[in-house]
Protein backbone atom coordinates (compact mmCIF):
# COMPACT_ATOMS: atom_id res chain seq x y z
CA UNK A 1 0.00 0.00 0.00
CA UNK A 2 1.30 3.31 -1.05
CA UNK A 3 1.26 6.47 1.39
CA UNK A 4 -1.24 9.01 0.57
CA UNK A 5 1.32 12.35 0.40
CA UNK A 6 -0.22 15.39 1.96
CA UNK A 7 -0.73 18.91 0.09
CA UNK A 8 2.09 20.61 2.41
CA UNK A 9 4.31 17.87 1.32
CA UNK A 10 3.42 18.32 -2.31
CA UNK A 11 3.47 22.15 -1.74
CA UNK A 12 7.38 20.87 -0.25
CA UNK A 13 7.80 18.81 -3.63
CA UNK A 14 7.26 21.62 -5.56
CA UNK A 15 9.30 24.51 -4.03
CA UNK A 16 12.42 21.79 -4.15
CA UNK A 17 11.77 20.73 -7.60
CA UNK A 18 11.75 24.26 -8.63
CA UNK A 19 14.64 25.59 -7.01
CA UNK A 20 16.40 22.80 -8.27
CA UNK A 21 15.71 23.93 -11.63
CA UNK A 22 14.13 20.12 -12.31
CA UNK A 23 11.33 20.71 -14.56
CA UNK A 24 9.99 17.50 -14.96
CA UNK A 25 10.28 16.85 -11.50
CA UNK A 26 7.99 19.45 -10.86
CA UNK A 27 5.53 18.49 -13.53
CA UNK A 28 5.44 14.99 -12.45
CA UNK A 29 4.30 16.64 -8.93
CA UNK A 30 0.89 17.66 -11.63
CA UNK A 31 -2.13 15.80 -12.10
CA UNK A 32 -2.56 15.45 -15.72
CA UNK A 33 -5.50 18.30 -15.19
CA UNK A 34 -3.87 20.12 -12.77
CA UNK A 35 -4.59 24.24 -12.64
CA UNK A 36 -1.34 26.12 -11.80
CA UNK A 37 -2.47 30.26 -11.12
CA UNK A 38 0.40 32.21 -10.27
CA UNK A 39 -0.23 35.06 -9.12
CA UNK A 40 -3.94 34.60 -9.27
CA UNK A 41 -5.72 36.86 -11.61
CA UNK A 42 -4.88 38.55 -14.71
CA UNK A 43 -1.07 39.51 -15.03
CA UNK A 44 1.67 39.35 -17.71
CA UNK A 45 2.20 35.90 -16.95
CA UNK A 46 -1.46 34.73 -17.75
CA UNK A 47 -3.14 37.42 -18.87
CA UNK A 48 -6.81 35.91 -19.33
CA UNK A 49 -6.22 34.86 -15.49
CA UNK A 50 -7.94 31.64 -15.80
CA UNK A 51 -4.78 29.96 -14.81
CA UNK A 52 -2.29 27.44 -17.07
CA UNK A 53 -4.12 24.24 -17.50
CA UNK A 54 -3.05 20.83 -17.62
CA UNK A 55 0.69 19.93 -17.94
CA UNK A 56 1.80 21.26 -20.91
CA UNK A 57 0.08 24.62 -20.00
CA UNK A 58 2.34 24.18 -16.92
CA UNK A 59 5.43 23.53 -18.96
CA UNK A 60 5.14 26.32 -20.51
CA UNK A 61 4.63 28.67 -17.86
CA UNK A 62 7.87 27.34 -16.57
CA UNK A 63 9.85 27.90 -19.62
CA UNK A 64 8.43 31.31 -19.81
CA UNK A 65 8.61 32.87 -15.97
CA UNK A 66 10.73 29.99 -13.95
CA UNK A 67 13.40 28.64 -16.33
CA UNK A 68 15.54 32.15 -16.84
CA UNK A 69 16.01 33.22 -13.23
CA UNK A 70 19.13 32.17 -12.53
CA UNK A 71 18.17 30.94 -9.27
CA UNK A 72 14.94 30.68 -6.83
CA UNK A 73 14.33 30.52 -2.85
CA UNK A 74 11.82 29.54 -0.83
CA UNK A 75 11.56 30.58 2.94
CA UNK A 76 8.02 29.29 4.56
CA UNK A 77 7.00 31.05 7.47
CA UNK A 78 3.96 29.64 8.18
CA UNK A 79 2.39 26.70 7.01
CA UNK A 80 -1.34 25.42 7.47
CA UNK A 81 -2.66 21.89 6.51
CA UNK A 82 -6.82 21.72 6.36
CA UNK A 83 -7.68 18.04 4.93
CA UNK A 84 -6.72 17.72 1.19
CA UNK A 85 -5.55 21.59 1.23
CA UNK A 86 -2.40 23.46 2.83
CA UNK A 87 -1.75 27.30 2.78
CA UNK A 88 1.55 28.29 3.10
CA UNK A 89 2.71 31.90 3.77
CA UNK A 90 6.27 32.69 2.69
CA UNK A 91 9.01 34.82 0.53
CA UNK A 92 10.60 34.03 -2.61
CA UNK A 93 13.65 35.54 -3.94
CA UNK A 94 14.25 35.09 -7.44
CA UNK A 95 17.47 35.91 -8.87
CA UNK A 96 16.78 37.58 -12.53
CA UNK A 97 18.48 36.23 -15.85
CA UNK A 98 22.08 37.71 -15.37
CA UNK A 99 21.83 37.53 -11.82
CA UNK A 100 22.21 41.08 -10.80
CA UNK A 101 18.63 41.43 -9.19
CA UNK A 102 16.67 39.85 -6.85
CA UNK A 103 12.80 40.19 -6.99
CA UNK A 104 11.61 39.61 -3.67
CA UNK A 105 7.74 38.75 -3.00
CA UNK A 106 5.62 38.39 -0.37
CA UNK A 107 2.65 35.65 -0.67
CA UNK A 108 0.59 32.90 0.11
CA UNK A 109 0.62 29.78 -1.78
CA UNK A 110 -2.24 26.98 -1.57
CA UNK A 111 -2.04 23.83 -2.58
CA UNK A 112 -4.63 21.03 -3.24
CA UNK A 113 -4.10 17.18 -3.77
CA UNK A 114 -6.16 15.11 -6.27
CA UNK A 115 -6.08 12.20 -3.23
CA UNK A 116 -3.92 10.35 -5.75
CA UNK A 117 -0.41 11.83 -4.96
CA UNK A 118 -0.54 14.91 -7.49
CA UNK A 119 -1.77 18.46 -6.78
CA UNK A 120 -4.52 19.25 -8.29
CA UNK A 121 -3.94 22.78 -8.12
CA UNK A 122 -1.19 25.56 -7.16
CA UNK A 123 -2.67 28.60 -6.27
CA UNK A 124 -0.31 32.05 -5.45
CA UNK A 125 -1.35 35.07 -4.06
CA UNK A 126 1.04 37.84 -4.55
CA UNK A 127 1.02 41.72 -5.93
CA UNK A 128 3.04 42.72 -9.12
CA UNK A 129 3.15 45.96 -7.54
CA UNK A 130 4.64 45.46 -4.33
CA UNK A 131 7.55 43.05 -5.99
CA UNK A 132 10.73 44.31 -4.16
CA UNK A 133 13.69 44.59 -6.67
CA UNK A 134 16.86 44.67 -5.02
CA UNK A 135 20.90 44.62 -5.50
CA UNK A 136 21.88 40.72 -5.31
CA UNK A 137 24.99 41.76 -3.78
CA UNK A 138 22.69 43.35 -0.68
CA UNK A 139 21.56 39.83 -0.07
CA UNK A 140 24.59 38.36 1.07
Amino acid sequence: MTDVLTARELGHMSRMAVARGDKEGWLEIFAPDAVVQDPIGPSPFNPDGEGHKGREAIGKFYDEVISPSEKIEFEILSSTLCANECADVGIIRTWLAGGTHVAIVHCVFTYKTNGDNHLASLRAYWEFDKTELVEASTLA
